[in-house]
């Protein structure tokens, strides 16, 4: 039997490295983007995945090159969103599903918007990847897979569980996503502004101080909104994921490099403007978001 098709929305870092490890499983794989540099090394040479090789996949400039898709993985920048859903508009089936595990907050809801909300899937992913070219990923940093109750999911859960994913369908996936939004409200704009890897935040005094701040401040408006985090201490659990990622560099601090648009609207952005609905003041949240949007944009994907 053939296997079911997979439908990436995406061809950064992420991207790649779902449409390298499913295609490396047998799953047939399009990825549907507007990165020309992407499109056409993932045409021409595969999904390559550093030190497993490269692996065939189709590839779709426009939605109309993609018909009736059945399973979409949506892993384009947050600002990119509101572009997937209108082409997911057009392509994904009557029945389709399509399972978000981007960053920040915000990302199901402008899906739903095109697509209903019953064709929409949320997840969460602590996998890292960077990008080494268009085209090419590492592996950086193992993790899991985390996706919301969806009566629709189970086929694509089984797709990525053959692909060597860690996947588990968990009840409560809003305590998953603010863990991740403290952690990388915290990381990332510091990385991105410093531009050193996730460790270098360990060993700098008072970088240190600012991630510990960062996070708490996150984790209060987690409070504020009765949401439980996975984890009792802010700072110990985002030092842990420092620790864990030393090597990695941020997905915001790879956008900075490459002077692209961030997700600072998505991450510390969208906690400001939580917590600004309660009446709760985010300093350092605040100012990194202002820092990080005076950043010079040279291009987009």
């Amino acid at each position: 039997m053939v296997p079911e098709p997979v439908l990436i929305v995406g061809t950064g870092a992420l991207a790649t490295l779902f449409a390298a490890r499913l295609s490396a499983a047998g799953t047939p794989v399009t990825v549907l983007g507007t990165w020309s540099e992407g499109l056409a090394a993932l045409r021409q040479n595969g999904a390559g995945l550093d030190g497993m090789g490269s692996f065939p996949v189709q590839t779709a400039g426009s939605q109309l090159e993609v018909r009736q898709a059945r399973y979409a993985l949506v892993l384009v920048k947050s600002w990119q969103t509101q572009r997937a859903a209108r082409q997911l508009s057009a392509c994904l089936a009557e029945h389709g599903l399509a399972v978000t595990l981007q960053n920040g907050l915000g990302n199901d809801a402008i899906l739903a918007g095109e697509l209903d909300r019953s064709r929409v899937a949320r997840g969460v992913t602590t996998l890292g990847a960077t990008l080494l070219a268009p085209g090419l990923v590492r592996l950086a940093g193992d993790g899991q897979v985390s996706l919301e109750p969806h009566t629709g999911l189970a086929p694509l859960q089984g797709i990525l569980l053959e692909a060597g994913f860690d996947v588990k369908v968990v009840d409560d996936v809003q305590s998953l996503v603010w863990s991740k939004l403290v952690v990388s409200s915290a990381i990332n704009p510091l990385t991105a502004l410093l531009r050193i890897k996730n460790g270098e935040l360990l060993r700098l005094p008072t970088a240190r101080g600012l991630m510990a701040t960062l996070a708490r401040e996150t984790a209060s408006v987690a409070g504020m909104l009765g949401v439980g985090l996975q984890f009792q201490d802010p700072v110990q659990a985002t030092e842990e994921v420092a620790m864990r990622t030393a090597e990695n560099s941020s997905s915001m601090l790879q956008d900075v490099l490459r002077g692209f648009p961030t997700e600072i609207d998505a991450i510390n952005g969208a906690v400001v403007r939580k917590a600004a609905e309660g009446r709760l003041q985010l300093p350092l949240n605040q100012v990194l978001v202002s820092l990080i949007k005076a950043l010079p944009v040279r291009g987009k994907i």
